[in-house]
C-alpha cells in the first residue's frame, strides 16, 4: 500500500501514461480518475455496476447531471445505459447528462492502446470515441463537480461548507 509517484519528462496524455505504466495494474481492472474533479459516490456500487456490465463493454463511465452542459462532454445513452454518442462542449447540447471523467477499465484496454502504435494517447479524444457502444455507465447522483478553474473550486468550497466539510482553501 501507499502512494507511487511517476514523473513524466515528456507528457504522454492520460492513456499514454496508463500504457507506459501498465505493469503497475497487474492485469486487473483499474479506476481512472481525472484529478480536476471532486466527487462523492458509492465506490462499491460503481464497482458492482461495472461487474454487471453488458459483455461487450470494456469501460464503465461515471455520469452526472450538470448545470452547465455547454461546458461539458455530454453523453447520449441507449436504453441499456451504454454510451451511443458524445457531444463535446457544444452550444446546444441535447441534455445535461455529462461524462464525469471517472472510469473503470478492463485490462483489455491495454491491447487497444498498444495497437495504436504511439506514445502520446489522449483518453478523451483518442480512446473514448473508438469505444462508442462499448462504454457502460454509472450515474453519480450524489455529488460531482469539475474543480479545474478557481471559480468552480470556490463553488465546491461553498458546497462542502454547507455540509460542514472543510477542504483546503486556495
Amino acid at each position: 500500500s501507499g502512494l507511487t509517484l511517476v514523473y513524466e519528462e515528456d507528457m504522454l496524455g492520460t492513456a499514454g501514461t496508463l500504457l507506459k505504466n501498465s505493469h503497475f495494474f497487474g492485469g486487473e481492472p483499474l479506476m481512472l480518475i481525472h484529478a480536476d474533479n471532486l466527487s462523492r459516490f458509492d465506490v462499491a456500487a460503481f464497482i458492482e455496476r461495472h461487474r454487471g456490465r453488458p459483455a461487450n463493454c470494456e469501460i464503465t463511465m461515471m455520469t452526472f447531471e450538470t448545470s452547465t452542459p455547454e461546458s461539458c462532454g455530454i453523453v447520449e445513452l441507449d436504453g441499456c445505459g451504454i454510451v451511443k454518442a458524445f457531444h463535446e462542449k457544444v452550444a446546444s447540447p441535447p441534455s445535461n447528462l455529462a461524462n464525469g471523467a471517472v472510469y473503470i477499465l478492463e485490462p483489455s484496454i491495454f491491447q487497444f492502446l498498444k495497437g495504436m502504435g504511439k506514445d502520446f494517447i489522449d483518453f478523451s479524444t483518442d480512446v473514448l470515441p473508438r469505444f462508442l457502444g462499448k462504454i457502460y455507465t454509472f450515474h453519480n447522483g450524489t455529488y460531482h463537480r469539475d474543480i479545474g478553474t478557481p471559480e468552480s473550486y470556490r463553488q465546491a468550497l461553498l458546497d462542502f461548507a454547507e455540509d460542514g466539510i472543510r477542504p483546503a482553501k486556495v
